[in-house]
């Protein structure tokens, strides 16, 4: 049976995903809960430890061990909200490139995802949640009211993340970035663990050519049409 008020938003990176649940949950005073935050949060503590990315074992174990929360936001510095590491505030730090260009792999190992799943789940289960992710409509909630699966063009996702990064003054390059989205992509669709894809029931939106507002309102007539 479908969870009451639950909307599941997948797709890959920067296919407008995060901005648009966040506004989405805003508008329908929802929990706002991108899923993704946790796999960059054992990226960045495994990266800061000294922990081979490569050793799935050793990153298992510490998506088992340190204790992740995600809340409101408690600096008002444009952060959408706040991702605490074992009480500490790690919500600008996962957002580096090491953690970009690391995180796909992190994300593919089995058991780090059982460690994560689980939480993720409790959440949504409460219900008045948008969650966004990569398997959020496949694996983690198959049982959402509204399922979405957003998509757009690499090139335009490598551009969105482009401007993103130069607006917080990050020395980036654009080739650089659309590398490694297609790396990431690839490693994304092609893992053995709840691979990058939509849901059979899953409503496909190709963002490449819309703003957020025209995927808002979208998925607004989606909701309440599942109320009809």
């Amino acid at each position: 049976m479908p969870y009451a008020e639950t909307i599941a938003i997948d797709g890959p990176a920067a296919a407008g995903k995060s901005t648009v649940a966040e506004q989405l949950a805003r508008d329908l005073n929802y929990l706002y809960f991108d899923t993704g935050v946790m796999y960059r949060v054992v990226t960045w503590v495994a990266l800061q430890r000294g922990v081979p990315i490569e050793d799935e074992e050793a990153i298992s174990e510490l998506a088992r061990q340190v204790p992740i929360d995600i809340v409101p936001p408690t600096v008002q510095d444009g952060r959408q909200y706040t991702v605490l590491a074992d009480g500490q505030d790690v919500t600008w730090e996962i957002r580096r490139p090491e953690v970009d260009y690391q995180v796909s792999p992190v994300s593919a190992y089995v058991q780090v995802r059982a460690a994560l799943t689980a939480q993720q789940r409790r959440i949504g289960q409460r219900g008045k949640v948008v969650m966004v992710g990569r398997d959020i409509g496949t694996v983690v909630l198959p049982e959402a009211r509204l399922k979405v699966y957003l998509e757009a063009t690499v090139e335009e996702r490598a551009r969105r993340r482009y401007r993103e990064r130069q607006q917080r003054g990050d020395n980036c390059v654009y080739r650089d970035i659309l590398r490694d989205m297609r790396r990431r992509d690839k490693i994304d669709s092609e893992r053995a663990a709840a691979p990058l894809r939509a849901a059979p029931d899953a409503v496909i939106i190709d963002t490449t050519d819309m703003d957020v507002e025209q995927v808002v309102q979208r998925i607004h007539k989606l909701w309440k049409e599942r109320d009809a």
